[in-house]
């Protein structure tokens, strides 16, 4: 396994988009995301970090605008805390290693798979085909890919 971590290179290298979602907490506009129509098999990872977060086999249209899983690849490289900006309380996603913010987790998702929706900026992930995994380090999580 690598060791994921935050790193001043991989800030320096996201787009404005990527950095306020990321960095600043916020939130892309809904039904823009890069990868909310995306159904190609493979895994979704960090955009800063690289550790690995959700993968396609997980990934549902819930019609909520942004792409949204039914649980997350390893819980442990996610961190869920209290959220209560904008006048709710919500339950934020953040990665572990990474400490991006990535989106919100909802307990409205899929009865039959858990009962969560993570709901996850497209601008927060970084895409990896099933085909590309292997030869980028993510080989063990090949089972977890449709």
């Amino acid at each position: 396994m690598s060791a994921y971590h935050k790193s001043n290179d991989a800030i320096a290298q996201l787009t404005p988009e990527q950095y306020h979602v990321t960095q600043q907490n916020g939130t892309e506009r809904p039904g823009t995301g890069e990868y909310l129509y995306n159904k190609e098999p493979g895994i979704y990872v960090d955009v800063v970090s690289g550790e690995p977060l959700f993968a396609s086999a997980d990934k549902y249209e819930s019609g909520c605008g942004w792409p949204s899983f039914t649980k997350p690849i390893d819980p442990t490289h996610i961190n869920e805390l209290r959220d209560v900006s904008h006048g709710m309380v919500r339950t934020e996603v953040r990665s572990l290693h990474g400490d991006s913010h990535l989106g919100h987790v909802f307990p409205d998702g899929p009865a039959d798979r858990g009962g969560l929706r993570y709901c996850i900026n497209s601008a927060s992930l970084r895409f990896i085909h099933r085909d590309d995994m292997e030869k980028e380090g993510y080989g063990a999580y090949l089972d977890q890919v449709e």
